[in-house]
């Protein structure tokens, strides 16, 4: 499962460019390449509801990189990234362990 985004002090520009790194949770595991097509149709139906643009996207096998682009007057990246997990970690097959206590 990917991890919530740290707290860091963001400064929410409309419209602004953001670079994200995103960790899973077990570093070991390979989830994010073992089921890119999910993460790929995850990210996809969250950009048709909730509009960006992709400047860079590097998937690897416990983290990605992306740099996007909000739409002008728009700077809440923090739902993108939540229907982003929420669709790819509910969309995982069932057997896949989401979470150390699980």
């Amino acid at each position: 499962m990917l991890l919530p985004i740290p707290n860091y002090r963001r400064a929410f520009i409309p419209g602004g460019c953001w670079f994200f790194t995103v960790n899973l949770l077990e570093r070991r595991k390979t989830v994010l390449v073992d089921h890119v097509a999910i993460l790929r149709e995850a990210v996809a139906i969250t950009r048709r509801d909730h509009p960006f643009t992709i400047d860079a996207f590097v998937v690897l096998p416990d983290h990605l990189h992306a740099i996007w682009q909000l739409p002008p007057g728009d700077h809440d990246f923090s739902t993108r990234w939540r229907l982003i997990k929420t669709r790819f970690a509910r969309a995982l097959p069932k057997e896949e362990r989401l979470s150390e206590r699980l």
